[in-house]
């Protein structure tokens, strides 16, 4: 266990922090096995509905710790593994991106400031993205020396197009939230004294919604994003048929037949 990721659940809200204020929470070695135990526990737990990941300090997550790769880069690293060896391990720890992008739950990353390299291509991992409008986000990796991970490339493009997706790669230009929002990146910019409750009121709304359906709208539109339309016809008929079978389908189907308000209890 670590102190560097926090979690709790309250009526159906599951928030993870990263919680490093200190280095605007880099992530760290530790950081990795929680988050991957976590993501798939909460996306099974018939309790939450929504998960938001956030970090603590007024920061999201500044990425990769830019003073280890300093380390390292100097000879103070870690030493013993070859090439072939460094992949793999990064490829295992760059799961947490495909957790975040398959979770059967819906996914808010709240940003309430910086999010940089791995932190942001983390929160564009992510279903939907609100933020602090001042918050400011980078890609960073080119500035580094580096060329990216965690699935930023894939997600930027398919938010904003090829050709800004590499301006903003190939420049590590800083957006305020604010721009990232114009871009579509970002699906609200709020002022910092409104963005607790922005947050709170995204997430409520998502976790009042019939969860199974939203599980299954989640893999429909994961499937929009590469694969043609008979396929993805083919998914939305399996997914919309089984939801006809849930209990949250037939209880708002009569709600709205007496012309009253669906509760939805997630089954």
């Amino acid at each position: 266990m670590t102190t560097d990721l926090l979690e709790s659940v309250e009526n159906g809200i599951a928030t993870l922090t990263f919680n490093r204020p200190e280095a605007r929470n880099a992530l760290t070695q530790e950081m990795y096995p929680v988050l991957m135990e976590a993501l798939p526990r909460l996306g099974a737990d018939p309790d939450v509905r929504v998960i938001v990941i956030t970090g603590a300090g007024g920061a999201f997550c500044a990425g990769g710790d830019v003073k280890n790769f300093a380390a390292a880069a100097d000879g103070d690293g870690p030493a013993g593994y070859d090439f072939n060896q460094k992949v793999d391990g990064l490829r295992f720890r760059m799961q947490v991106a495909e957790l975040i992008h398959k979770s059967p739950k819906p996914v808010i990353a709240a940003i309430p400031g910086p999010a940089a390299g791995a932190g942001l291509s983390i929160a564009l991992a992510a279903d939907m993205r609100i933020a602090v409008d001042t918050a400011k986000l980078t890609t960073a990796f080119a500035k580094v020396g580096l060329s990216g991970d965690f699935g930023g490339s894939y997600f930027l493009t398919k938010l904003v197009g090829t050709a800004k997706a590499r301006e903003l790669y190939f420049t590590g230009k800083v957006l305020t939230a604010t721009e990232a929002e114009e871009l579509g990146i970002v699906n609200k910019a709020v002022p910092a004294d409104q963005y607790e409750a922005a947050v709170k009121e995204m997430a409520t709304q998502i976790a009042s919604m019939p969860t199974i359906a939203l599980g299954f709208m989640k893999k429909n539109l994961n499937k929009a994003l590469f694969d043609d339309l008979e396929q993805v016809l083919d998914w939305e008929a399996v997914h919309m048929m089984s939801c006809f079978d849930t209990e949250d389908h037939k209880g708002a189907a009569k709600a709205f037949v007496e012309k009253k308000a669906p509760v939805f209890k997630g089954r």
